[in-house]
């Protein structure tokens, strides 16, 4: 038997009556196909998509304030109002669906290894922090702390949340079972965290076969929890409104695989993603040896993949070339833009990152912010691009800044239109 707190119910169905409504216009099916378009390496505009935002910065008026009591409720509802706060204020290219995902009940008993922290926050209300490293890896007896995770799945409590949604408002937004869409894997992006970033760097020089030992044992672990969620049947494939990797939305025709069994999906109907962050400064020789090496042996699995996310790829480019299904390549802040769109062509998406520090200065300056956005498109000039506005650290506190950053390239990207 469920119960139903009857004002949680009367709530969620509100807001369900609001995301179906967005749902169903006619726009949505519109963009699903410019991103489509955009994904299949088609003629067409930029796309425009915002993530990882400051939630805690961003509350005018309670749109934002959860009044749920129940924790599954309050899930829903943070979804809902989320949805409906990005609809009103900064839609860029988003698209609603007309359906709600239920989460399946995975467990993951992780890595065996957990990161030793000194941290330092300086807002309580942010969850971003200042963290210290303390290393854990020195010797090859450490790397035995390095193990493989051991998936399991309570179907029991899958069942119960989706009939729990169901009873909700399935009447209104049909609910759907989901499992792993898409999984973001940056082996060193996490190594470091147990190396410790002097340490690994050092070692890359003075210990590499540790080293060597250490990425190979790291990425077995990943790929062997692959093929436990696989063998699970926990891997989904929904149609493409998800992230992938650091960039924007999945939408694309060459998604599933032709041979595609929707009650036994497999990762080679998804996309795949990978990045290795800390080598930035590495060498193109070393990137391949200490990491990209590794990093196909995971991407080899999947459909299409998306490779990078902060670390500057402009020289890095011909490398990338090696990747198995490549289909979208990150474009930092910190990126050489005009080298990288010389390079690429319509070979693959340049996934466009604007600098979010704009958004973080102390005056805000909209007219340097669409100065910066302008430079980085005529540069991109040729490509299929996309731009995704994403590490935003903080708004200080004025939502408005957001706002009208995504207005102002909403109208900009439209005016470099190819499609």
């Amino acid at each position: 038997m469920i119960k139903i707190n009857k004002k949680d119910k009367t709530l969620l169905q509100s807001l369900a009556e609001e995301v179906r409504d967005i749902a169903e216009r006619p726009v949505q099916k519109h963009t699903r196909e410019l991103w489509r378009r955009l994904n299949d390496l088609e003629p067409c505009r930029p796309m425009l998509w915002i993530n990882e935002i400051p939630w805690h910065e961003m509350n005018r008026g309670d749109e934002l304030l959860l009044k749920c009591s129940e924790p599954l409720c309050r899930e829903a509802e943070r979804h809902f109002r989320q949805t409906l706060y990005c609809w009103k204020h900064m839609r860029a290219d988003m698209v609603v669906e007309n359906l709600f995902y239920s989460p399946l009940a995975i467990k993951d008993s992780g890595f065996g290894i957990e990161e030793d922290i000194d941290f330092r926050k300086e807002d309580k209300e942010s969850n971003i922090l200042s963290r210290d490293f303390k290393p854990q890896i020195d010797n090859e007896e450490d790397l035995q702390k390095i193990r493989t995770p051991q998936i399991t799945h309570d179907a029991e409590e899958s069942e119960r949340r989706f009939l729990y949604y169901q009873e909700l408002f399935g009447d209104i937004l049909p609910v759907t079972k989901q499992g792993i869409t898409h999984v973001w894997t940056a082996p060193w992006d996490y190594l470091i965290r147990y190396w410790g970033v002097e340490e690994a760097m050092v070692d890359l020089l003075v210990r590499p076969d540790l080293v060597h030992r250490a990425i190979g044992r790291y990425v077995n672990a990943h790929i062997e929890r692959l093929r436990q969620w696989q063998e699970l049947n926990l891997l989904s494939c929904a149609e493409g409104n998800y992230r992938v990797g650091s960039g924007a939305l999945a939408y694309s025709d060459d998604l599933p695989q032709k041979d595609f069994d929707p009650l036994h999906v497999r990762s080679q109907d998804q996309w795949g993603c990978s990045t290795a962050q800390i080598f930035s400064d590495v060498s193109p020789q070393m990137h391949k040896e200490f990491a990209l090496q590794y990093e196909i042996r995971w991407l080899e699995n999947f459909g299409l993949n998306y490779y990078g996310c902060c670390e500057p790829l402009h020289n890095k480019i011909e490398l990338l070339h090696e990747i198995p299904n490549l289909r979208k390549i990150s474009i930092s802040p910190w990126a050489d833009v005009r080298k990288s769109a010389e390079q690429v062509h319509r070979d693959y998406v340049l996934s466009l990152k604007p600098n979010p520090a704009v958004l973080a200065a102390k005056t805000w300056d909209l007219a340097q912010a669409e100065k910066e956005l302008r430079l980085v498109l005529e540069n991109s000039s040729g490509c299929n691009v996309e731009v995704v506005m994403k590490d935003i650290s903080t708004v200080r506190y004025q939502p408005q800044r957001l706002w009208q950053w995504v207005e102002m390239a909403t109208r900009t990207v439209q005016q470099f239109n190819k499609s």
